[in-house]
């Protein structure tokens, strides 16, 4: 199955944010950003939100083993997520108003709730100066099909931005942009923890799901053909 089959086009974004996001690649946009963490291979800026207290934040790093389309896929494949992913409890696609949205609910330590996400994704491959480039785009949306849930906090503000090129020596490189408010009252500590060491952790983590992802795939196939 190909990415474009993956993902739906749903209306949610113009194709010059598709080709801003691509441009961050090669000339990151970071004037009045602040360095946040640069280790690991990995370098963070982020920039505070007046309206809600909390950062966006702009990754910048590489995946030096795996090639950019297959960090695509990695990226948009639900099923897979589910397995390398310890936060992730429920992944799905669901049918709302006519549209397919995500439903995402994450796993918080006790004692905090858990956080859901309801949102819309898009995906493109760009091509530019001979280059390929492959770009998810995703945010937040309403929907009466799908209510907050009992003991779970929804998260209304989030967006991301994920764009993967080669790095010119058989592996990727990478840019994303994060915001989201995952309401309640989360430590400000823990927020800080997150973006400063869960983030390079977690791309350490997704990078090995993606030298494993031929293996999952093939273990796939062998299962439905059984």
């Amino acid at each position: 199955m190909s990415l474009s089959d993956e993902v739906e086009v749903l209306g949610l974004f113009k194709e010059d944010e598709f080709e801003t996001a691509m441009d961050e690649l090669d000339t990151p946009q970071v004037e009045g950003w602040d360095l946040f963490v640069d280790s690991l291979g990995v370098t963070i800026y982020r920039l505070y939100d007046e309206e809600s207290g909390l950062y966006h934040y702009k990754t910048y790093g590489e995946l030096e083993t795996v090639g950019p389309e297959t960090c695509a896929h990695v990226y948009v494949d639900l099923d897979y997520r589910k397995q390398w992913d310890s936060y992730c409890k429920i992944l799905e696609v669901k049918e709302c108003e006519g549209k397919k949205l995500l439903y995402w609910q994450l796993n918080f330590p006790f004692p905090m709730w858990n956080r859901d996400y309801v949102f819309g994704r898009e995906f493109r491959v760009l091509e530019k100066d001979g280059r390929k480039t492959w770009i998810v785009l995703a945010k937040s949306m309403e929907s009466p099909s799908l209510p907050v849930r009992s003991g779970v906090v929804r998260v209304d503000r989030y967006m991301q931005s994920a764009v993967l090129c080669t790095n010119g020596k058989g592996g990727t490189k990478a840019f994303i942009r994060y915001f989201d408010n995952p309401g309640g009252n989360i430590p400000k500590w823990f927020l800080n923890w997150a973006a400063k060491t869960a983030v390079p952790q977690f791309l350490k983590i997704m990078r090995k799901a993606c030298e494993g992802y031929e293996d999952y795939k093939q273990q796939k196939q062998k299962e439905g053909s059984s």
